[in-house]
């Protein structure tokens, strides 16, 4: 996708114009996913970053993708989702920046399994700034390269930017206080944010729930250990769980005793 005549031009040690050139990248935008979707564009066209996403959080789990610029940044919080760990997450508990100039840096061991994953993909560097609203943090913008290398100087401060940014089209869809737990009552805007929602992984973990007699946070745990035994995402395995694919028979998913004994 191309930017606005003008918009790539815009140089990037001037933060007004950085600033603009983002906002602009985002107007006329038929929806505020939309409006997302073009705001990674610009962060791949002006920041010298391969990918870019935003990925919505709550209770130290990824809930979805707002935003994007390809399937690759859409792949990349699905495997933060399916390990349970990443930069994302990170960046939302901490409030901070998490930046990984080198994922395979030796001394790089934060997320064993979710760098493995993007290494192999191709993915060398990530970086993570949180997306605030009402100084809470809801998630945060993803950008990825396949080179290793640092984000830094008048990069690092457009990232910044646009994760400020971020923020707007979120605002947009909210007519009431944040609160997921109650996303469902609220209007048009929560309908479009609850859409976002792993909705397949509801699903198979609630099958699992009943198939194994066991709590929600075990049948997650075990969806996603398999997910990853079987070199799938969760999302992939629960479409498996709900179209019949993937047996549910006890003695697949417990131990040898019929305990929920996780798998090593």
């Amino acid at each position: 996708m191309r930017l606005r005549s003008g918009i790539r031009e815009a140089a990037i040690s001037d933060d007004n114009r950085l600033r603009t050139a983002l906002s602009e990248a985002m107007s006329g935008a038929g929806s505020a996913l939309s409006a997302a979707d073009l705001l990674c564009h610009a962060c791949v066209e002006l920041l010298q970053v391969d990918g870019a996403s935003v990925s919505l959080t709550h209770e130290g789990s990824t809930q979805g993708t707002f935003g994007s610029s390809g399937e690759m940044s859409r792949q990349l919080d699905e495997l933060q989702f399916t390990f349970g760990e990443g930069p994302c997450l990170d960046a939302t508990r901490q409030g901070s920046p998490v930046l990984v100039a080198d994922l395979d840096d030796p001394g790089e061991n934060r997320w064993p399994a979710f760098a493995g994953a993007l290494l192999r993909s191709g993915v060398n560097a990530v970086f993570a700034l949180p997306v605030t609203i009402a100084s809470q943090q809801i998630g945060a913008l993803d950008l990825f390269r396949r080179r290793a290398g640092e984000l830094r100087g008048a990069a690092l401060a457009g990232g910044m930017l646009a994760a400020e940014l971020a923020a707007l089209p979120l605002l947009d869809l909210m007519s009431s206080d944040l609160d997921w737990d109650v996303a469902a009552q609220g209007g048009d805007g929560w309908e479009q944010l609850e859409s976002l929602s792993r909705v397949e992984v509801y699903q198979a973990t609630g099958m699992l729930i009943g198939a194994l007699d066991i709590g929600p946070t075990e049948a997650l745990v075990r969806l996603r250990a398999y997910a990853f035994s079987h070199g799938a995402t969760a999302a992939e395995t629960a479409w498996a769980i709900v179209e019949g694919r993937v047996s549910l028979e006890p003695r697949e998913w417990l131990g040898p005793d019929g305990t929920t004994e996780r798998p090593r």
